[in-house]
């Protein structure tokens, strides 16, 4: 259902039957990982920077944003690049 990138790969997917007999599949809660990453380095966030930048250079997709989120316990990417020299663990892909 997912590219093997996603954030969602290996997310089981689960069904809820209505009242009404319909099915409806969904994905199943996504829990961010315990463990800390491994850092590959970390990086000082510049003014008019954007993460899938930082992210494209570091990691070579500008997709895998989220594992930059996921390091950096952000559940809103935005949040990442709103403080000025605010570092970002880079964790190694």
């Amino acid at each position: 259902m997912f590219n093997t990138t996603s954030r969602y790969y290996d997310i089981e997917t689960a069904k809820f039957v209505t009242s009404d007999e319909r099915e409806i599949v969904y994905l199943r809660r996504r829990f961010l990982p315990i463990a800390n990453p491994t850092i590959l380095t970390t990086h000082t966030v510049a003014e008019g920077e954007r993460l899938d930048n930082i992210t494209a250079r570091y990691l070579g997709d500008p997709e895998q944003f989220w594992r930059l989120c996921d390091a950096n316990n952000a559940m809103h990417p935005q949040e990442l690049t709103a403080k000025i020299t605010r570092r970002l663990i880079i964790p190694l892909s």
